[in-house]
């Protein structure tokens, strides 16, 4: 099943994707939650094929010509990992971790499906990274690894935009993740019915202006996503509609000769196998 947000009177709505159409689910079954956090954690799992299988007709729409919404607009928690594949840490010449590299993000970066990324007037090292996004669908600490992914209720699509003179003037990485409007999200949730345990043997791929620069595989992840949320609940409580992003393959632009950054006028597909294609065009802040 595949979920998505989209702009409804200004605001965001809930739809069901149905290959060129989508269910919108308030018009569907109203009874439900409008709100895509509290319908992760809802146990609706029946009712949403119902809607599925037969919606009203006057809940029916195209999807052509929708504006996305990031697909969890409002995340309480957005966890990305560093350094989570091996030739990626190579290529950066960073030492190998033994831990998860973990640093946050936060909601004013996200960036939805078609809509731009923003290059910041401050810098112009604005690079891309393809990544797995692992969507939360229940609140849970000090998880054991064997019940990881049971946490999980779908995953998605990232380009984690990184602003790279910035993330280098400090060891936390923060700033340089954290521009406004930085990171591509979505442009839909994918249930794990869809997907191999853990995404993983999934491929991942950057097309910047439609040439590979990142060709990658989900397997190749140093810490998987079971090992990722058991990591991270010893830290703290994960809850319904948190993200997990999870790390990039080898392919990024600024340890490339001569480095390759994104700028306005480009546009950037991230595509991971059995999720989709995100796409966003790069525009300058103004």
């Amino acid at each position: 099943m595949r979920l998505l947000a989209y702009e409804k009177n200004g605001k965001p709505a809930i739809g069901l994707r149905r290959n060129e159409d989508l269910v919108d689910i308030s018009e569907a079954a109203p009874d439900l939650p409008s709100d895509m956090c509290e319908l992760l954690a809802a146990p609706v799992e029946g009712r949403l094929q119902d809607v599925f299988d037969n919606p009203p007709s006057h809940s029916v729409h195209t999807l052509s010509g929708i504006k996305y919404f990031p697909p969890v607009w409002n995340p309480s928690k957005i966890i990305c990992v560093g350094l989570n594949y091996e030739d990626h840490a190579a290529e950066t010449k960073l030492e190998k971790p033994d831990y998860p590299i973990l640093f946050p993000r936060f909601k004013s970066t996200l960036v939805a499906h078609e809509q731009p990324l923003i290059v910041p007037k401050s810098s112009t090292e604005f690079d891309y990274e393809a990544e797995l996004v692992v969507v939360i669908g229940k609140n849970g600490r000090n998880i054991e690894r064997a019940k990881a992914l049971d946490m999980v209720s779908a995953y998605s699509i990232f380009n984690e935009g990184s602003v790279r003179d910035f993330q280098f003037k400090s060891p936390t990485w923060t700033s340089g993740k954290n521009f406004d409007a930085s990171g591509g999200f979505g442009p839909e949730l994918v249930t794990i019915d869809e997907l191999p345990p853990g995404a993983q043997g999934l491929g991942i791929q950057t097309h910047l202006n439609d040439e590979l620069l990142q060709d990658g595989n989900t397997a190749d992840m140093m810490f998987d996503v079971s090992e990722l949320i058991h990591e991270i609940t010893k830290v703290m409580t994960l809850e319904a509609g948190d993200l997990i992003v999870s790390g990039t393959p080898p392919g990024v632009g600024f340890v490339r000769n001569p480095p390759i950054f994104m700028t306005p006028g480009d546009i950037c597909k991230i595509s991971i196998e059995g999720i989709g294609t995100l796409s966003n065009p790069i525009r300058a802040e103004v």
